[in-house]
């Protein structure tokens, strides 16, 4: 069931929680993801355990649900025999589960369709780095197929996420042109810049005064560089902010695993909405026991 009020009349009443990392909970329930695909191949081989994994972060107090289609396209689902209407069939399926995940549920729960950035449909950690050598055009034409596809199953939101750099965003915000959906933008930060090097205030005008977004913020970075990311996205593009970090780990692609220690601290949360967020939760490696705990943090912080 759709949620009465659109996602954007929600942020404007107060912050909503987002979910945590879909493939860290998948590996929890006993899924293999070493696969191209990743938790991708689920959606064909396992997509009880994707409504499940969903259905942990409900319980866990998100109230925004992002699919299981970061690293699902047309491409890579071709590679594995998967002709384009099946293709089609799956990621239309990514929406449905979350929102099946949600069924029964009291509050409103929002999914947000999840359109992951060309590097994931590469496998090769390059989503990390940007700069593929492409152009917006050649960028757009590879990202509308999925985004129509995804449109089509009628998610509350477009996610483009884990954006790499400024190509890409205007590649996606062109893709998503008349699509009939808001979207949110969010970068993949190092060092207070892109992933490719780029200046994050420039980044993020990109989407400044575009209606369709909603939101911008950050994703899958270090929880030390969220705080400034907020301030300047709020800043730039007088917009809500999105902001949902990684564990503080980092992926090794050419190891196949992850490095570092843990860093995200749920306590963190009321920082980042205090500086304009309005959309929080986690990215990779961050569970449902954290969401529960930067949940809490937050309904504390609007109780005092």
């Amino acid at each position: 069931m759709k949620p009465v009020r659109t996602l954007a009349e929600a942020l404007g009443a107060g912050v909503l929680v987002l979910d945590g990392g879909l493939s860290n909970q998948l590996e929890a329930q006993g899924c293999d993801l070493s696969d191209a695909l990743w938790s991708a191949r689920l959606l064909a081989d396992g997509p009880e355990q994707i409504e499940a994994a969903h259905a942990a972060y409900v319980r866990a107090g998100a109230r925004v649900l992002i699919t299981s289609s970061y690293q699902a396209t047309f491409e890579g689902f071709a590679r594995r025999g998967v002709d384009r209407r099946k293709a089609a069939r799956l990621l239309a399926g990514s929406v449905e589960l979350a929102r099946a995940a949600a069924e029964g549920v009291r509050e409103e729960v929002w999914v947000a369709a999840s359109v992951g950035p060309y590097g994931a449909m590469l496998a090769d950690g390059s989503e990390y780095r940007g700069r593929y050598g492409l152009s917006v055009r050649e960028l757009e034409a590879f990202h509308r197929p999925r985004i129509e596809a995804l449109a089509a199953a009628e998610p509350d939101v477009l996610a483009l996420e884990t954006v790499p750099d400024v190509v890409e965003a205007e590649a996606l915000l062109r893709a998503a042109e008349g699509c009939g959906v808001p979207v949110w933008v969010s970068y993949t930060v190092e060092g207070g810049r892109t992933r490719a090097g780029q200046d994050l205030g420039e980044a993020f005008a990109v989407a400044a005064g575009n209606d369709r977004v909603v939101a911008v913020g950050v994703n899958c970075c270090d929880p030390a560089q969220a705080g400034p990311a907020v301030r300047q996205a709020a800043a730039v593009t007088g917009k809500p902010a999105v902001v949902y970090p990684n564990s503080g780990e980092r992926w090794d692609a050419r190891g196949r695993g992850w490095r570092g220690d843990v860093a995200f601290d749920p306590a963190r949360a009321t920082d980042w909405a205090a500086a304009g967020a309005r959309l929080v939760g986690g990215c990779c490696r961050v569970g449902p026991t954290t969401i529960t705990a930067l949940a809490t943090s937050l309904a504390l912080d609007d109780s005092a």
